[in-house]
């Protein structure tokens, strides 16, 4: 399936949208909801196990973009809810470099990070330990851009390429699927600036399906979106990664952590712009807060679209993870089991805050 896009002049992608960055929480007190009073969503024996657990790190992806996996948790710091589950949370943000995230989430400095479930696979494949533990969606956040001309990625045998430093594996595995000539394909570095393809200087562009193509929006010009999970690709999309030292000793303090992430989730998608501005509070001047909302509400939207009925929202997915390996294996040269991917995640933590389908709130 094909998508296309009213798309526009950009401005810098991802990289520019987020300025000066704060290390820590805001202490702010303009939200419109006021802030939870600390254990008051917790009961007394719950409360001193999460006090018990200590200082934990909040890693975001990239800075505080409102992607999922880091938007509902900027605002879940602001509502209070950690404060509200006795749950002492630092927020830092992420440089947008996930093999530094692992590496942090592995030795312990920081105890919880947004990481795509392919990189938790390649991470424990190096030795470098993390678990996975929740992700919204099978549908990869990585897509291919081109001009409407392009109506069949066979077109793109012999043609140009552009992508930011590194091809992502899902799209390779599109067009190979897809029955182009990947071979004739030439791939040139390009910036941020995702003009380069309605200026005609590559033939296609990778980027993220709520970044680019939001971007170019704007400009009114059409280009065409190729999602990988339209041609049987496997993906994640709102994925949460835990260090598992933590997790083993601490197993309330993880739940409760997702608890309020996903309460939160549940809150910013009626409440946009009150969540939005949480991140934008927690990183200062110049950050757009109408390019972020327009991150969020497309992610929401994929997420929303893509969990089938009945499923609790974070739920692990074990075949989307063994498929993952497989695609991992095939191109990258890892030699993943289906055995050994599904042990690096769990899906207890999910589970256990739910019944069925519906967030347990307040915890027990």
């Amino acid at each position: 399936m094909r998508y296309r896009f009213r798309t526009a002049m950009a401005v810098a992608a991802s990289a520019a949208l987020l300025t000066s960055v704060a290390a820590c929480s805001s202490d702010d007190d303009d939200s419109a909801t006021p802030a939870a009073s600390a254990g008051t969503a917790i009961s007394a024996d719950r409360c001193a196990k999460n006090k018990a657990a200590g200082e934990i790190t909040y890693l975001s992806g990239y800075q505080w973009q409102a992607s999922a996996s880091i938007l509902e948790y900027a605002a879940a710091d602001k509502l209070g809810y950690f404060k509200s589950l006795c749950l002492d949370v630092k927020m830092q943000p992420g440089t947008g470099d996930t093999s530094q995230n692992t590496k942090l989430l592995a030795s312990g400095k920081v105890t919880f990070s947004p990481v795509s479930q392919q990189d938790v696979l390649s991470a424990n494949a190096n030795s470098i330990k993390v678990q996975g533990i929740s992700s919204y969606s099978n549908v990869g956040l990585e897509i291919l851009m081109t001009e409407p001309a392009i109506t069949d990625l066979k077109q793109l045998n012999g043609t140009t390429l552009g992508q930011k430093g590194a091809m992502p594996v899902g799209v390779q595995a599109m067009l190979i699927k897809a029955g182009a000539d990947y071979k004739s394909i030439k791939q040139v570095v390009v910036g941020y600036d995702p003009t380069v393809l309605t200026r005609g200087q590559v033939k296609s562009l990778t980027g993220f399906i709520s970044n680019e193509p939001n971007q170019l929006k704007a400009a009114g010009k059409d280009v065409t979106v190729w999602r990988p999970y339209d041609y049987q690709v496997p993906g994640s999309l709102g994925a949460m990664a835990v260090n598992p030292d933590f997790a083993a000793k601490n197993p309330t303090a993880v739940e409760d952590v997702l608890r309020a992430g996903l309460h939160a989730f549940e809150y910013c998608e009626t409440n946009a712009a009150e969540c939005v501005k949480a991140a934008s509070d927690l990183t200062g001047a110049g950050y757009d807060e109408k390019s972020n909302t327009g991150i969020w509400q497309t992610e929401d939207k994929v997420i929303r679209d893509s969990v089938k009925a009945g499923t609790p929202l974070g739920t692990i997915d074990t075949a989307n993870v063994s498929a993952l390996a497989e695609m991992l294996n095939t191109y990258t040269g890892t030699k993943i089991t289906s055995t050994d991917a599904q042990a690096e995640f769990s899906s207890e933590y999910v589970k256990n805050i739910y019944n069925g389908d519906k967030l347990i709130w307040p915890a027990p």
